[in-house]
């Protein structure tokens, strides 16, 4: 049986961090979110991912050894027009039907400046898999922890896209997230 990445790397994840499952904390959705910005015509856009999951485990003493899980429903995507969301859909772009999900997995923040830090993981999409780094605030909040930042990643090294609208839609996207864990009980 040949399980799909984002399995694989959620396996692989829980497993070098077998002694830390205690600690982690799923993600709250409803306070939390994930978009996409791209540009179209020469018109950013923003739409959000509607569901999405994760869990994080993060201890501000250790923060190289913190490690993060999301999954993004690829058919959530919401870019406010039904025409265009059946569009993001088809192969050519998202390919739900045979990519439903899309991972991030991180393993250990790095310190930068600021008092920011920088999550390296993997990114699954599409099939396709690169490494990422994406920047990180992180803000105490009443009741738990909230994780946010902006990365830029190419569309078309993941295979998003119809050759079609090449001239239309810009490569670069920039994924916005702002994701909020209740603190640990």
């Amino acid at each position: 049986m040949k399980l799909p990445i984002h399995a694989v790397l959620t396996i692989a994840l829980l497993s070098a961090h077998g002694g830390l499952l205690a600690a982690e904390r799923a993600i709250d959705p409803s306070k939390s979110s994930i978009s996409a910005v791209f540009t179209q015509m020469g018109v950013p856009v923003e739409a959000p991912f509607t569901r999405f999951t994760g869990r994080v485990d993060h201890d501000p003493a250790k923060p190289a050894e913190a490690c993060a899980l999301l999954e993004i429903d690829t058919a959530s995507f919401d870019i406010g027009d039904d025409d265009y969301n059946a569009e993001v859909r088809k192969p050519e772009w998202f390919d739900t039907a045979r990519y439903p999900k899309a991972s991030f997995v991180a393993n250990g923040l790095k310190p930068t400046a600021g008092g920011s830090y920088e999550a390296v993981g993997k990114l699954s999409l599409k099939g396709r898999v690169a490494e990422l780094k994406a920047p990180v605030a992180i803000k105490a909040e009443a009741g738990g922890s909230r994780y946010s930042g902006v990365v830029v990643m190419s569309r078309k090294a993941f295979g998003v896209g119809d050759p079609a609208w090449q001239d239309t839609v810009e490569d670069p996207v920039k994924i916005k997230f702002q994701i909020f864990v209740p603190a640990a009980r």
